[in-house]
């Protein structure tokens, strides 16, 4: 497996502007920019990052296809799209790894973020970095798919 999936869901287009002190200064951009000069050069990475529900999952479904490790961010429907924790749930049934990720940590947040559904169906979860999330993420990631 060569081709890690990384996806992102709503409002996560708004970054660097949107709530800087929760989410930080980080655009979406220059997340994609950090990894793609972490990963090593025969590792793709595709990025992906839709504000609905089924095209997120649309997304989710080629990743299982393709064979393709997924790194997540459901965002908002971490909390209760059971459609999203059931498309997270056929790519670690295929045997292919994937990890949440989220900027903040939702446990310090507000009461309703502090249940994913996604959890449960996931390799890992990894939160509360910031954009440092995506990277410890992408360095996990590679030690699973053994590289």
């Amino acid at each position: 497996m060569n081709s890690v999936l990384i996806i992102n869901g709503p409002n996560l287009g708004r970054l660097g502007s949107r709530e800087p002190e929760i989410y930080g200064s980080m655009s979406l951009a220059d997340i994609e920019s950090m990894l793609r000069a972490q990963a090593p050069a025969d590792l793709t990475l595709r990025f992906e990052q839709t504000d609905d529900e089924a095209t997120l999952m649309g997304f989710i479904h080629e990743a299982v296809d393709a064979g393709m490790g997924v790194i997540i961010n459901p965002a908002a429907f971490t909390h209760y799209s059971y459609a999203i924790r059931d498309a997270c749930a056929m790519v670690t049934s295929a045997g292919l790894p994937l990890i949440e990720v989220h900027l903040s940590n939702p446990h310090s947040r507000e009461e309703f973020r502090h249940r994913s559904v996604v959890s449960g169906v996931a390799t890992g979860v990894i939160l509360g970095f910031g954009a440092d999330s995506y990277r410890l993420a992408l360095t996990q990631m590679m030690t699973l798919l053994g590289r």
